[in-house]
């Protein structure tokens, strides 16, 4: 088969698509010819050489993708071949105490396909059963491709860690991101008042369209300022932050007192300096979130099968051409999700 790869860290220059051994099922795998993946921020840190991860080399990136099952180990009970299906990336043990109580994300073995181990950015992927979903007849491979990370992600933030409700004003950095995107989706879902920050008026008239209520231009405007003057000085009830160390500081200054931050990353660096006599007086509570429990993703990925929210593709591109699909994240180009589907499906 053919896949992304890598055999060494460093910049896009070592990213080659060619041939690699085709996998072959565990018993409790499921092999699927893949028809499209999607890329996150989370490929660009691993290829990088994210801190403290060491992979088998060489390394298949790929933590989203989508396709049809060609065959399954043994012990699969859930899928036969000609399902479609498409990958969440998130592993657990199914036995320790988080397990045991549903929080799978909070795992002590966690890890993510894609990120620890090889990922889907290749024609063929053995996935295990459990990290699978099905995919309804009519979705397209695009959006089951480019959905599941970034939902999952931004619906724990949201919903299950944050508790966003009805009426609560919600700021989301970043809109014009992957978990940005889908996190506007969201918030607006659940009823609050949204803002969201983007660096572009097309970025920000995306947002818009999305369910933002109010759209701050974040490179041209101040926007702790910009909240304190759109919310009559009293501050959002919850940021949702997974910039880091670029943004830490007026995030907190955007909260109203007994505010919610919530971050599930940090792309600018995770060591930024923090208030914490803000954090103290206000009575702010820092919310740490990562990707959803087995029932949180059923729960958004219905909705988003069933058109309630819509991943935003900006484009479509070659596996072969990954590189460059690496560089428009790195570059912050466009808005939503970059898809890339094996050569043999173009």
């Amino acid at each position: 088969m053919k896949a992304v790869q890598f055999t060494e860290h460093g910049g896009t220059e070592v990213i080659e698509y060619g041939d690699f051994p085709d996998p072959e099922p565990e018993r409790d795998e499921v092999l699927v010819d893949v028809k499209a993946g999607a890329l996150n921020h989370l490929d660009v840190w691993t290829r990088r050489g994210l801190p403290g991860i060491t992979l088998d080399m060489p390394h298949i990136p790929g933590s989203d993708g989508a396709g049809e099952v060609v065959d399954v180990g043994e012990d699969v009970t859930r899928f036969e071949p000609g399902d479609r299906v498409a990958l969440s990336a998130g592993v657990s043990c199914g036995k320790c105490e988080f397990c045991r109580h549903g929080e799978h994300s909070m795992c002590v073995n966690y890890h993510i396909i894609g990120e620890h181990v090889r990922g889907v950015h290749s024609e063929l992927a053995a996935v295990p059963e459990d990290n699978l979903l099905s995919v309804p007849e009519g979705v397209s491979w695009e959006t089951a491709a480019a959905a599941p990370l970034v939902f999952q992600t931004a619906w724990r933030m949201l919903i299950t860690r944050a508790d966003v409700t009805s009426g609560e004003h919600v700021l989301v950095l970043g809109a014009s991101g992957g978990v940005g995107h889908a996190a506007v989706q969201i918030a607006d879902y659940a009823g609050a008042t949204v803002y969201a920050t983007g660096s572009s008026e097309a970025k920000l008239e995306h947002a818009r369209e999305l369910g933002a209520d109010h759209v701050i231009d974040y490179e041209a405007e101040d926007f702790a300022s910009q909240i304190r003057e759109l919310t009559g000085g009293r501050g959002v009830d919850v940021v949702v932050d997974h910039i880091g160390k670029a943004t830490w500081q007026d995030s907190l200054k955007s909260l109203a007192k007994g505010g919610r931050i919530v971050t599930c990353g940090a792309t600018t660096g995770g060591q930024p300096e923090t208030d914490i006599n803000r954090i103290f007086w206000n009575q702010l509570s820092v919310i740490g979130s990562t990707m959803a429990s087995l029932g949180e993703a059923d729960d958004v990925m219905e909705l988003v099968w069933d058109g309630t929210f819509e991943p935003a593709i900006r484009e479509v591109l070659p596996m072969s051409e990954t590189a460059r699909a690496h560089e428009m994240l790195e570059n912050r180009e466009g808005f939503g999700k970059v898809v890339v589907k094996p050569d043999s499906e173009l």
